[in-house]
């Protein structure tokens, strides 16, 4: 027998296995967006945490290089064909890259905005359920696609050929039973437009009675409908035909001479579905937007009641519980349910989706229901839900990539969040989190420590280590890992209380709470107790009061701070003015764009099944405008130069000389003010973190005439070296004569607030109430609820 037999077979032998040298994953030479040519080797099968302050290279580091390059080689294994149907991954700025596995990265996007996408449809939940229904359930409908919400029931007629291994026989009809509502189509809700704020009908055509945004007297949109001949331009539209109405609202399209061009008559009403009703409402200018929101409503399907399934298959069920009524419980009764199913015949089947159900609420979800549409998850619900399809994979040997898998979560649920993480880790898995919470740094094997600072100012690696040598190491992290707030000694009082009265909105039991104005209130509890609903549903939306949430920002990779601040008007018009042009020529979206790339900055090329390819501009360098452009200039600078400058750079360059530009100053410090100094003016929107687009919502808000600021979590994607300047912040503006109210679970953020709401006592039906009101003093003292308790630990009180 060989040495390397007898090592193998023996693993108390001290001498290793060739197989068993590949312990680590080994990066040499990263050079990804701001990194600065990091070398490093990361300990497989062990929890490793990336810290550093926000823009520091973290992401850029795990995502971008470790996980990129993970994917990419996986997409290479499949054929050229397979590949064209694939995201295209360009190879990662990195001279080495060894000993990777298997990448599976669980990041906070959302999940998809399908309505027919649900909680259950997302994890194996509801594929479970429903072969459970299709063998218990009384009346037996069918297969499993009978109680399936997207699958449509089909007849069919004619010769179909039907295969069954290698007998082949001809049918003359087909059936399948689907489980879909044939009303909202599984979408269990239906929509319908609100006529009135088409048209005006007191009005003729001739005298403005389209109502619709872009459809001004005069304008092409409106000479369409006036010329069209269909009906007489002055009669006021209530006194149409029947028939007229019909052509008006939903003639089918038609080519015509109007005007002497040929143009498509078509309905106001199909025409508004293509041109606004049918686009993402994030994407559209905000006065379309309101007007979209006016005219659509939305109400659940009246055949189907919301549930999305036909009448068979609610009519079929176990122990007087149909799938509808299954999928709608909240999933720790689910759970209870199933765990009350004794059915030796399908006991395999059982025992899967009671582990699957138990995952939830092991992992703090067990508020959620199955049909709650996955587009309404916030990012580290959406995160949670995508770790349960991992917590029971047969997968060993893998490397998990987690952002802030914390985010969202109460400090009594972190514990748990933790548990699971070092649970991937024991099952032979290398788990790489990127954090800031220091109760999750607090358990990693190893830390990697990034900076010192924000983009050009960091990229190096400042540590890497124990948690234990970092509290020594004096780096930016390890002097903040035990910063540890005080209570607020004296609070402000407040100037007046906005009044909240019978909230119910979701799991709310008839809230009644008044929330403090004049002061910075903090509105806390565990994930799922309803903080979330309170504010929906009864705060936003009324006037004076202006809600930062964590919804994406929506933007093309055209989009970059200065447009999407309006900071990019005043700077044009500085220039305009300083060289007597036009302000249009500094746009790299308008006649200022470089001819060959379209003001984008680089040329794509389609390689139909290939991967796609993204190259550099060769004309204008990827600078994005035309050479003419660049030779004008203002304080010395082109104007590709100043959308090259960061923040920080961009004060100093507008604050005085021939660039002085007050209204850009002035933008440009509340950019500085929410921490995001460090950002160039420039930078796509699309490779900004969930943090820095949050902070980028804030800067832009804190410009409106709001009395009141409702903030998400702000605390997300910050270094806790960061939350003191948040906080500072967030004086400002009380100290200003602004009312703010943040969601937040960040301890430091609650020792500093004058006043605290806590709801509870738990999750979806157990929680909805509140369990305290007060100052943050007289929660620790009292230490009546989860909140309290932990912030007493925390404070040390």
């Amino acid at each position: 027998m060989s040495n390397a037999r007898k090592t193998s077979a023996d693993p108390q032998s001290p001498v290793r296995h060739d197989a068993d040298a590949h312990d680590v994953i080994r990066v040499h030479g990263a050079r990804e967006n701001n990194l600065k040519d990091v070398s490093i080797e990361l300990p497989k099968r062990r929890l490793t945490v990336f810290t550093g302050v926000s823009g520091s290279g973290k992401s850029s580091l795990v995502f971008d290089t470790i996980a990129a390059e993970s994917q990419r080689l996986i997409n290479e294994t499949y054929s050229a064909f397979v590949q064209g149907f694939m995201p295209t991954l360009a190879r990662p700025e990195v001279d080495v890259l060894d000993g990777l596995t298997t990448a599976i990265a669980v990041d906070q996007q959302r999940m998809g905005g399908d309505p027919r996408s649900t909680v259950g449809t997302a994890t194996d939940a509801n594929a479970m359920l429903r072969i459970l229904f299709s063998r218990l359930g009384t009346p037996h409908i069918g297969p499993p696609s009978a109680y399936a919400f997207n699958v449509p029931s089909v007849k069919a007629s004619g010769a179909i050929t039907v295969e069954r291994g290698d007998k082949k026989a001809v049918r003359a009809t087909f059936t399948r039973t689907g489980g879909m509502c044939t009303r909202c189509e599984g979408r269990g809700s239906v929509s319908d437009v609100d006529l009135s704020q088409f048209y005006d009908e007191s009005r003729s055509l001739n005298e403005d009675a389209i109502t619709v945004p872009g459809y001004k007297g005069g304008g092409w949109n409106y000479r369409l409908f006036t010329e069209s001949g269909f009906y007489d331009p002055d009669k006021p539209i209530r006194d149409f035909t029947e028939k007229e109405l019909h052509d008006f609202l939903y003639h089918e399209p038609v080519r015509m001479k109007i005007a002497g061009i040929n143009m498509t008559y078509e309905g106001l009403i199909p025409r508004i579905q293509k041109s606004m009703l049918s686009k993402d409402p994030e994407a559209m200018q905000p006065h379309i937007r309101e007007f979209v929101s006016r005219a659509v409503t939305f109400t659940a399907c009246p055949e189907c009641d919301g549930t999305r399934l036909s009448e068979g298959a609610r009519s079929s069920k176990i122990k007087g519980i149909s799938i509808a009524d299954a999928c709608a419980l909240q999933i720790s009764d689910l759970a209870a349910w199933v765990r009350g199913l004794d059915e030796p015949s399908v006991a395999p089947l059982l025992t899967a989706l009671q582990q699957s159900l138990d995952s939830f609420v092991e992992i703090g979800l067990g508020y959620l229901s199955l049909d709650r549409p996955a587009g309404t998850l916030s990012g580290g619900e959406a995160q949670r839900t995508k770790m349960i399809r991992h917590l029971g994979s047969s997968l060993t040997d893998v490397t998990y990539v987690f952002d802030e898998p914390t985010v969202g979560l109460h400090p009594h649920d972190i514990q748990r969040m933790n548990r699971l993480l070092l649970q991937l880790r024991d099952k032979g898995n290398t788990v790489l989190v990127v954090e800031h919470k220091p109760e999750t740094i607090a358990i990693a094997d190893h830390v990697v420590d990034l900076g010192p600072g924000a983009g050009t100012a960091g990229g190096a690696v400042c540590f890497e280590g124990t948690v234990e040598a970092l509290r020594a190491a004096g780096t930016l992290t390890g002097r903040h890992l035990d910063d540890r707030a005080a209570v607020k000694g004296a609070v402000r009082k407040p100037s007046g209380a906005l009044e909240v009265r019978g909230a119910s909105t979701n799991n709310l039991q008839d809230v009644d709470v008044d929330l403090p104005l004049g002061v910075l209130t903090v509105l806390t509890g565990v994930a799922g107790s309803g903080k979330s609903s309170l504010i929906r549903g009864s705060v936003s939306g009324r006037e004076g009061v202006v809600t930062v949430d964590q919804a994406p920002i929506r933007g093309s990779r055209r989009s970059n701070p200065a447009t999407y601040t309006g900071l990019l008007d005043p700077i044009r018009k500085a220039f305009a003015k300083a060289n007597g042009v036009k302000p249009a020529l500094f746009s790299a979206n308008s006649e200022g764009a470089c001819p060959n790339c379209n003001g984008a900055g680089v040329v794509y090329t389609d390689l139909a099944m290939m991967a796609g390819v993204a190259t550099t501009c060769e004309v204008c360098d990827g600078k994005r405008f035309d050479a003419s452009v660049l030779e004008y200039r203002l304080g010395g600078r082109d104007i590709s130069e100043v959308l090259a400058m960061p923040v920080d750079e961009a004060r100093e360059f507008f604050a005085d000389g021939e660039a002085h530009t007050p209204a850009a100053q002035r933008i440009l410090a509340r950019l500085a003010d929410v921490g995001l100094g460090y950002l160039t003016l420039g930078q796509p929107l699309t490779t900004l973190s969930g943090g820095e687009r949050q902070r980028l919502k804030l800067a832009t808000h804190m410009g409106e005439k709001g009395g009141v600021y409702i903030l998400d979590e702000p605390t997300t994607g910050l270094h806790l070296a960061d939350v003191e300047q948040l906080l500072e912040l967030l004086d400002r503006l009380v100290d200003s004569g602004k009312s703010v109210i943040v969601i937040e679970h960040h301890q430091a953020v609650m020792a500093h607030a004058d006043w605290i709401v806590d709801l509870g006592p738990g999750a979806g039906h157990d929680g909805g109430r509140i369990v305290f009101e007060g100052t943050p003093a007289d929660l620790v003292a009292s230490r009546a609820t989860l909140t309290g308790e932990h912030l007493a630990e925390y404070v040390g009180a």
